[in-house]
């Protein structure tokens, strides 16, 4: 009985080979299945928030240029009104996206990313393109008064709203206001420079007053990008407000309208956060 039973065994093991393989081979098919639908991470929606005396436009070039690498971007309007109103629509705005977000901004639209972003864990990179980056309780009077910048009051023309006053930008000089070519568009050529002082939205009075609160960059991942000739948020308010978030910092030889004159180099500032996130 004890001779017999090897032979026995060999047999059971030759039966049973062909069981065990199709059953390796299964779960060999199945955990490769499983891992295919987990894929990549989702590539993110990129929200492009204009500043003030612009409009959705002025990110033409990056948006075309980002629609051509496959990505979604969306650039909702910015009403300025204010930082307080002007983030709560644009958080209202950002709970519609679903998936990962990077959220970019030019001018005083930092005000409102900063803003805007708390509490919004889908938001994985703010990116700041010649902007505001405000801690709690800056205000765009106070900074743009502290470090001289080229907007002041003799740059602006009042104009009398509902309930507001809107201010628009002058196109002469007026000093010590340098006119709209050498302070908002330096950079610009004349044409486009005309095009733009002609379709400028006003920003309200109220956004120079009102303080900022908690900054979204204290949990989020920064990116800015510094124009060295911008005289509206003048370099070196951009280099400590910069240090100050702790931000990823590139710089760019232009005024403050770097995402016209140079939309490729923003384009690649942007495209860095999104790596760096994914």
């Amino acid at each position: 009985m004890f001779a017999r039973r090897p032979a026995r065994l060999r047999r059971i093991a030759l039966l049973a080979a062909p069981i065990i393989a199709l059953a390796a081979a299964i779960t060999i098919h199945t955990g490769g299945s499983a891992h295919a639908q987990a894929g990549p991470e989702p590539r993110p929606t990129i929200v492009l928030v204009h500043g003030d005396w612009a409009d959705a436009s002025s990110w033409s070039s990056e948006i075309s240029r980002l629609q051509d690498r496959g990505y979604r971007v969306v650039a909702p309007p910015n009403p300025l009104r204010g930082p307080l109103e002007d983030a709560a629509y644009l958080r209202s705005y950002l709970q519609t996206i679903s998936g990962p977000i990077v959220l970019v901004a030019h001018s005083y639209g930092g005000f409102v990313i900063t803003n805007a972003a708390t509490g919004n864990p889908n938001i994985k990179a703010l990116v700041y393109i010649d902007s505001f980056i405000p801690a709690r309780g800056d205000t765009l009077l106070a900074l743009t008064s502290a470090w001289h910048s080229c907007v002041d009051q003799s740059a602006l023309t009042p104009v009398p709203s509902s309930g507001a006053v809107d201010l628009y930008l002058r196109w002469d000089p007026n000093p010590p206001y340098p006119g709209y070519r050498k302070c908002f568009a330096n950079g610009v050529g004349a044409t486009k420079a005309a095009i733009l002082f002609a379709t400028q939205r006003p920003g309200a009075a109220a956004e120079f007053t009102e303080p900022s609160g908690r900054p979204a960059w204290r949990s989020i991942p920064s990116w800015a990008l510094i124009g060295t000739r911008d005289h509206v948020i003048p370099r070196p308010l951009q280099e400590f407000m910069s240090r100050r978030a702790g931000a990823h910092v590139s710089h760019v030889v232009a005024g403050h309208l770097s995402l016209i004159t140079r939309p490729r180099v923003v384009t690649g500032v942007i495209l860095s956060a999104v790596h760096a996130t994914r």
